[in-house]
């Protein structure tokens, strides 16, 4: 009996293969292409990124991802180049960080829909600069207020967003992204529905951990 439970117990985190995300769970070091490399956990290792930093020096991905590409070699061995921009992410110590607004982030809390914070800088178009003159500009008004149509000056800022773990998909986390989410569960959404709109906004973060309690993320045990 005592070897049929601990063999319960022991299959309770594992399903075909798949391990049940938990805080214990571990990403692989590397950078992640794409987003199926991340559900797969195989990202590509450090020793097939062509650099001059130190594998392991303890910022090698901040430094690796500082550069506008990343030279690797794929299986054949063959180099390959990759747009910084275009990478989905890395893994660095267990933890998984994602690039959004040409900068990489930590996902703080992960599951079938995660949720990270991200510094994202924003320009303003409409940005009055006292300084600038156009000569090409007929109108009296930009003639006059030296108005610049564009700038160079942005506006960073903390956002919060969410990551679906289904399709990829990167939302802002707000009142209508989780209502879209939790339709996937007709219980938690008809009762996230049910709410004022002043509570769905308290009950984000609630609703979310319900859904992903209810709905466990899975990885290849491998």
């Amino acid at each position: 009996m005592l070897i049929l439970v601990t063999a319960l117990i022991a299959q309770e985190g594992e399903r075909d293969g798949l391990v049940k995300y938990s805080p214990d769970f571990e990403f692989r070091d590397g950078i992640f292409a794409n987003f199926d490399m991340v559900k797969a956990n195989l990202p590509l290792p450090p020793a097939r990124i062509v650099t001059d930093v130190d594998m392991f020096d303890r910022e090698f991905y901040d430094k690796v991802t500082a550069a506008k590409e990343i030279v690797i070699y794929d299986n054949n061995g063959v180099k390959k180049v990759m747009k910084t921009k275009s990478v989905w992410g890395y893994g660095r110590n267990g933890v998984l960080y994602i690039n959004v607004g040409s900068a990489f982030h930590r996902i703080s809390f992960v599951g079938n829909i995660s949720h990270f914070v991200a510094s994202v800088t924003t320009y303003n178009s409409n940005y009055y600069d006292p300084y600038y003159y156009n000569p090409y500009y007929s109108n009296s008004y930009y003639n006059n207020r030296y108005y610049s149509p564009q700038s160079n000056i942005g506006n960073t800022e903390l956002r919060q967003y969410l990551l679906d773990f289904a399709t990829g998909e990167v939302l802002d986390y707000d009142i209508e992204s989780v209502e879209v989410l939790l339709m996937r569960d007709p219980e938690l959404s008809d009762e996230f529905q049910a709410l004022k709109n002043r509570k769905k906004k308290q009950m984000k973060f609630v609703f979310i951990r319900r859904f992903n309690e209810k709905h466990p993320l899975y990885f290849p045990a491998n």
